[in-house]
């Protein structure tokens, strides 16, 4: 018998409150209000999120953020910085005493990412899980689809999705972006570099890298296109049924609280 779950598309939201919403998931899962739970949901704005641990002074241009009317926010997760734009976003919360839950990070990335998987399994894209080596582990970049980490998606060789995941309060969190293009002028623009060359050479090596949902398949989709294709594959990669999650008024009450009070302050968001 399958596992019971919960599923909630919050479609697009601005970044502080998609950013609180995932940690008001946590809160109600450990509150027992809700049971595990699958979220997906959009961006109402280009937004820049940044790891939890990621250092942003000269790192990011705020000037560029500001030029191109992209949202800026931390995450609760770590990892390198994602910009958000034309993308299918999920998140997901469940125990970690869950028996289906590793006690290993790695381990627990490969076993809820089957989801993600086998979503593009649906759309026709040969995707499978990024094996990386000890040396390319400890590489950093600032930017997120530059390099996959373990068990992350790849297909052809070139990153296609990205995973952050935290433990709180005994509840596991994993979000990710699947993006369905990606705007490389803008993304390069967000961040500071020592030279124009350098960012262009950067820029030019990025399509070597990663790839989309788009240029794979050649075809253009778009959010409720997608949302069919990955909740079946989370269904089937977990071995789980979903059922509707509707939220009290209360509940978006404090989500958006909590988007005020933490999420949207520069005190979050750049220390």
């Amino acid at each position: 018998m399958n596992n019971q779950w919960a599923f909630i598309d919050t479609g697009f939201n601005d970044a502080a409150i998609n950013m609180a919403f995932d940690e008001c998931l946590i809160n109600w899962h450990r509150e027992g209000i809700i049971p595990p739970t699958l979220r997906f949901y959009g961006w109402s704005a280009p937004s820049l999120s940044v790891g939890y641990f990621q250092k942003v002074e000269n790192k990011i241009d705020f000037d560029a953020l500001h030029r191109h009317q992209c949202q800026f926010v931390r995450r609760l997760t770590g990892g390198s910085a994602v910009l958000h734009d034309d993308e299918l976003t999920y998140s997901l919360v469940i125990s970690e005493s869950d028996p289906d839950i590793p006690l290993s990070v790695q381990e627990a990335y490969y076993v809820l990412s089957k989801g993600v998987l086998e979503g593009y399994k649906n759309l026709g894209i040969p995707a499978e899980y990024a094996i990386v080596d000890k040396q390319s582990g400890k590489e950093r970049t600032p930017i997120c689809f530059e390099k996959p980490a373990f068990y992350e998606m790849v297909a052809d060789g070139k990153k296609l999705s990205g995973n952050a995941q935290t433990r709180k309060k005994g509840v596991l969190l994993q979000h990710g972006s699947l993006p369905i293009s990606i705007d490389t002028e803008m993304l390069f623009d967000l961040f500071l570099f020592p030279s124009e060359r350098a960012k262009e050479r950067k820029r030019s090596a990025f399509s070597k890298k990663a790839i989309t949902i788009d240029q794979l398949t050649s075809k253009k989709h778009n959010f409720e296109m997608l949302k069919g294709a990955f909740k079946n594959g989370f269904e089937k990669g977990l071995n789980i049924d979903l059922h509707p999650l509707e939220l009290s008024e209360s509940q978006w009450d404090e989500v958006k609280k909590l988007a005020e009070a933490k999420y949207e302050l520069n005190a979050w968001n750049t220390n």
